[in-house]
């Protein structure tokens, strides 16, 4: 019999003290009352004592081994309050709360066919309030994320089951009704999804059947992305020169502070609006200023995502790794994204800081496992065989005085495809565009320019190498200056500048 039972026919019985009683006294006041009780041989105590003793003799094994257990369990046990509890969780209290376990254990691993089918049911009388946002998948549930990439309260609950059932990613572009609650319906902290209408906006089954983006093939950039837009923007015709960028880029702007990498960025950024409305245009700033967000999103016709330095380093993480999820979600339905990230030293600090400790630390205190994440990102860009392509340009700070930024840049040095270098002593001198000439340039450029115009190229590098460093830029600078187009640059260089027959020939 259960400890509250015993108590309690205690109680009948007229036990004084059975309230402060262990269990093994218990069945042994009860078990001499008893006995004392049939030799009276009153009736109705008599009978119900029979029944009782009936119970007690189907107990008796294990009432003699807890009466024999008592002292070694007094030692054992913290007090009677402990053994009260246990006892009362096996009874209607343990059925509570294994009930509301198992309701939110329902809400939290959610099978295929448990939540959509059963839990959310709506009715012809319900209000349905439509959604859009970015789905957002973590290791149990999802959501979409309704107020740009990052959480937010207005978010909405969208179970695995669903997930798995529409076959949905994470950065797909959803679109749906949520349920309104009902009037004195209790409140959920996020609105269920209850219906999903487009996904990238298209339909469900066009979903389905999009390839994977890991299974898509890469292929060196081969359609180049023009960025002269006027003949004043020089930043723009500099970088088509000596690092031209191609669909599928995966590029590194090299810069140590104060610079110009900002607006090299928008200079990119604005170019390739202009020159190539098909692309579709991420910005991504990670633990940035917030006025440079500010002049980012004012100044550039695109998409800007943007997480500041005075939030903490998971949200840095969190809008890096949706962005890159969403431009993977539009390549795979054949389009062609450009990612600007500002800056990867920068996420790879926010994943030193956010990651879980490896133990391994590298030099200048980076975590072994902290670059991978980035080195993901980063290694996203591709180009796609007869598919889209994903160009990702981003920025690596140097010359910082911090051992974790050289650790950091080194790690992405050869991973590129494309460099940009910017010079510190040029900045200083306020010569801008600060292009190093010589440290910049593409692999496997002759795919991304004209036979005709690799040669004058070539033969400007060779002009340009044999100049100090600011003398090459400022040369280059001039001359772009007194012309109004590339074009027109590169034929005044073909035929003031002297070929060299030699290395022409070994170039071709």
């Amino acid at each position: 019999m259960l400890l509250p039972e015993l108590k309690q026919l205690a109680q009948s019985l007229g036990i004084t003290g059975a309230s402060t009683m262990r269990k093994g006294a218990l069945v042994e006041a009860i078990s001499a009352k008893q006995s004392g009780g049939r030799a009276s041989g009153n009736g109705r105590a008599s009978a119900k004592s029979a029944s009782q003793d009936k119970s007690a003799d189907d107990k008796s094994p294990s009432a003699d081994k807890d009466a024999e257990r008592a002292p070694r369990r007094q030692d054992n046990r913290q007090d009677n309050r402990q053994d009260s509890y246990d006892d009362d969780a096996d009874g209607g209290s343990r059925r509570r709360r294994r009930r509301g376990r198992d309701r939110y254990r329902d809400r939290r691993d959610r099978r295929p066919g448990g939540f959509s089918e059963q839990e959310i049911e709506v009715s012809e009388d319900d209000v349905l309030a439509p959604v859009a946002g970015i789905l957002d998948i973590l290791d149990n549930y999802a959501f979409v994320r309704t107020a740009g990439y990052l959480p937010s309260p207005n978010d909405v609950y969208v179970s695995l089951s669903m997930v798995k059932k529409h076959g949905l990613r994470k950065g797909d572009a959803i679109t749906g009704a949520v349920r309104q609650p009902r009037d004195g319906e209790r409140r959920e902290k996020f609105n269920p999804l209850v219906r999903i209408d487009t996904v990238n906006g298209a339909d469900l089954d066009q979903a389905r059947q999009r390839p994977d983006f890991s299974k898509l093939t890469p292929l060196y950039p081969q359609e180049r992305l023009r960025l002269e837009t006027e003949p004043g923007n020089l930043t723009t015709r500099v970088i088509d020169l000596v690092a031209p960028i191609g669909k599928g880029q995966r590029g590194l702007i090299v810069s140590p502070p104060k610079a110009g990498k900002t607006m090299v960025l928008q200079s990119i950024a604005n170019a390739i609006v202009t020159n190539n409305p098909e692309c579709h245009l991420m910005v991504v700033l990670v633990d940035e200023r917030p006025e440079e967000v500010t002049d980012m999103q004012r100044s550039v016709k695109g998409e800007v995502i943007s997480s500041t330095f005075d939030r903490p380093a998971e949200d840095h993480t969190i809008v890096a790794e949706l962005a890159i999820e969403r431009a993977k979600r539009l390549v795979e339905l054949g389009h062609d994204v450009v990612v600007l990230l500002d800056s990867m030293t920068r996420l790879g600090r926010a994943y030193n800081l956010a990651a879980p400790a490896s133990g391994r630390i590298l030099s200048g205190g980076v975590d072994s496992t902290a670059l991978y994440p980035p080195k993901r990102f980063f290694g996203a860009a591709r180009n796609i065989e007869n598919g889209g392509s994903l160009t990702i340009l981003a920025t690596a700070l140097v010359e910082t005085g911090s051992r974790m930024d050289e650790v950091i840049f080194e790690e992405f040095k050869g991973t590129g495809n494309m460099e940009l270098k910017l010079d510190r002593k040029l900045a200083d001198k306020r010569i801008f565009p600060s292009v190093d000439v010589d440290a910049s340039g593409t692999r496997k450029e002759e795919l991304l320019m004209a036979p005709d115009e690799l040669k004058i190229v070539w033969k400007l590098r060779r002009v340009l190498h044999a100049l100090d460093q600011q003398q090459a830029i400022e040369l280059l600078l001039t001359k772009l200056r007194e012309t109004k187009s590339n074009l027109e640059f590169l034929l005044q260089i073909q035929k003031t500048t002297p070929s060299v027959t030699g290395s022409e020939s070994e170039d071709s």
